[in-house]
């Protein structure tokens, strides 16, 4: 584990992004059924288990530090023209270390989710793009 010991207390936040892809009949029978699965809301039950797999990240990444986290938002839209679903985390707390692993985990998290509850669809479903697009707090900043 990295020894944050020296470094100081600051607001922290990260915000990942990534994307499902379907296939065009899939993401037809999505639309039509308002996102309703025999699970639930696919949008719903993927916020949530981002939200818990941010909260978890030092059990899922080795040598992550544990930390409270202040916020996590997951935002989902759907985008018709690419027949995809794109999700946005953004996760901030007030620590030594930041929180770009919580949300890309949130981001990668929802996405399986949202995997798992179209599969029976079809198995054609692309996850992609998982990125980091913002950090600020800490000695550096980073925008893409």
């Amino acid at each position: 584990m990295v020894d944050v010991s020296d470094k100081s207390i600051t607001k922290r936040t990260a915000i990942a992004e990534g994307s499902v892809h379907f296939p065009p009949d899939v993401y037809a029978q999505i639309q039509a059924s308002h996102g309703q699965t025999a699970k639930g809301t696919i949008t719903e039950i993927a916020r949530v288990a981002g939200i818990m797999a941010a909260k978890n990240t030092a059990q899922i990444i080795p040598l992550c530090h544990t930390m409270m986290l202040e916020r996590c938002k997951i935002h989902m839209n759907y985008h018709d023209d690419t027949h995809s679903l794109h999700i946005c985390s953004e996760v901030s707390v007030t620590h030594k270390t930041g929180v770009e692993m919580e949300a890309l985990i949130a981001v990668s998290a929802a996405a399986l989710t949202v995997y798992d509850m179209t599969k029976a669809l079809s198995h054609d479903i692309v996850i992609g793009n998982i990125q980091l697009v913002h950090k600020s707090g800490g000695k550096s900043e980073f925008n893409r």
